[in-house]
């Protein structure tokens, strides 16, 4: 690694104020088919929420969407961070993505080391290169990310050596270092115990309490953090419903959505759901 005092170059303008999601008139299709049908759909700056729905429902088209790895049928306004044209290197320095997919990449040859995988995300590459120059200010921002996150003894290790909970919290610090407008979290939680799990939720809670937006994918209600109040149920690729978190995670609405009969039950701020099974 070569540290430099030359800063780096500043990405697109963007401003904090922008709502993180605009779209209209969204179809993606697939193989002849339609994947995600969204006529509107606003996720507005500050305003954290859990896009919910099984397996199919059209959550990972939608973030697919979202960091620009997929593109809508011609005739679709899509807009992230008011901007409907972006340099993908430069939107992924506006929004931080913590992703099982994404975790995999970091755990393939060559061997990366946490720091530099933190460190690199300034540059959203994987690793850092001989043309990338980072500064004293980068590794301080990265190294005080991945306190923050509870992850700087993993300082030293390669990504593919930690476990699958210590790889999701190195991802974290790499995904706020740069300060993101946005913190995109697609189905955070995959492949963690439990222990690991409550302790990623509640540093996650930490997150959110900045102030930051947060965008939460998942087919999991119990990992609905209480700080995040709207719920957008997606169903066949299309909107379910929309609404207060409040008025949403209920047994009829969950049944509905994932056809089968589930019973929901509150735990103060914290939402759980189990299928009932009939005598």
């Amino acid at each position: 690694m070569t540290e430099t005092t030359t800063p780096p170059q500043p990405p697109a303008a963007a401003s904090p104020a922008e709502a993180l999601l605009s779209i209209a008139n969204v179809r993606v299709m697939a193989d002849d088919a339609c994947i995600l049908d969204l006529p509107a759909l606003t996720i507005g700056a500050g305003e954290s929420a859990a896009i919910l729905g099984a397996n199919g429902s059209g959550k990972s088209t939608l973030v697919k969407l979202i960091t620009r790895q997929l593109y809508p049928a011609y005739g679709a306004d899509v807009r992230i961070f008011g901007q409907d044209s972006w340099n993908v290197f430069d939107l992924r320095k506006l929004l931080g993505i913590v992703s099982t997919t994404e975790q995999l990449d970091f755990d393939a040859d060559p061997p990366l080391e946490a720091l530099d995988c933190v460190v690199s995300g300034f540059f959203a590459s994987r690793g850092l290169w001989a043309h990338q120059h980072y500064t004293r200010e980068m590794v301080d921002a990265s190294l005080a990310a991945l306190e923050d996150a509870g992850a700087s003894h993993l300082i030293g290790r390669s990504m593919a050596s930690l476990s699958t909970g210590e790889a999701r919290r190195v991802l974290i610090a790499r995904a706020l270092a740069h300060r993101p407008h946005a913190l995109l979290l697609d189905e955070p939680c995959a492949g963690l115990d439990p222990a690991a799990r409550h302790h990623f939720l509640d540093m996650l809670r930490g997150i959110a309490r900045t102030g930051i937006t947060l965008l939460l994918i998942t087919h999991h209600i119990e990992e609905i953090l209480p700080e995040i109040d709207r719920i957008i149920m997606l169903r066949g690729g299309r909107l379910d419903r929309d609404g207060a978190k409040g008025e949403l995670l209920t047994s009829e609405t969950l049944t509905g959505l994932f056809g089968l009969p589930i019973e929901v039950t509150s735990r103060g701020d914290w939402y759980d759901a189990a299928i009932r099974h009939l005598p």
